[in-house]
């Protein structure tokens, strides 16, 4: 007689329920980014699409990175994300924008019928839980109007948060606290870097004076 093929996975279980369970929710914590409010800046973006933001390999994956003291970068496979990290980083840092400026920041891609009067871009080279105690997120941020005359920017941020414990928990609280800090900072377009005026294309149809 052939036994069915889940069989052999059943027993095994059920040899381990004197020890553990075989599989356990329960044993695996997922956390979410949730930046609290701050207090409201002035609204300088308008109506903005925020690109997929860029996170560094360690920072995109699915479960919380924390660094040791050996200045290794680590994680577990118990403690994850409740949500894909891009997305999440994504979704809390357009409505924390919004929420702190009145702007109307949406990632992409663009929903509604009217178009942005800008897009913005933020490229985070570092988003860790250092062994210092520290949450760092630092990298660069772009703002583009298309617009002719308008201004771009091209600014860069580098935020240490002061980590209340230890744990994943601790990291999930200062990375939240960190894009909350980043978000008034895109709001009021301020940062170390410069603004770069937009041109009018030159108009290929237009007569050139010496003829």
């Amino acid at each position: 007689m052939t036994l069915p093929r889940h069989l052999p996975l059943a027993l095994a279980c059920l040899g381990l329920l004197g020890l553990s369970a075989c599989s356990s929710p329960e044993k695996t914590a997922r956390y979410l980014i949730d930046p609290p409010a701050g207090e409201q800046v002035p609204n300088r973006l308008g109506s903005a699409e925020l690109k997929d933001v860029s996170l560094p390999e360690y920072a995109s994956g699915q479960e919380v990175a924390f660094q040791t003291e050996d200045g290794a970068v680590r994680s577990s496979p118990k403690n994850l994300w409740a949500d894909s990290p891009q997305r999440a980083f994504t979704l809390a840092l357009a409505r924390a924008i919004s929420d702190a400026s009145g702007a109307t920041v949406i990632g992409e891609p663009w929903p509604l019928a009217e178009p942005p009067q800008r897009r913005l871009e933020v490229r985070v080279e570092k988003a860790l839980a250092q062994s210092n105690g520290t949450y760092r997120l630092s990298g660069r941020y772009f703002v583009s109007d298309e617009g002719s005359g308008g201004a771009n920017h091209a600014r860069s941020f580098d935020i240490a948060v002061p980590m209340g414990g230890t744990g994943p928990g601790a990291s999930a609280a200062a990375a939240s606290q960190a894009i909350a800090i980043l978000a008034r900072q895109i709001a009021t377009l301020s940062g170390p870097g410069r603004t770069i005026a937009t041109t009018a294309p030159a108009d290929p149809f237009a007569l050139d004076p010496l003829f």
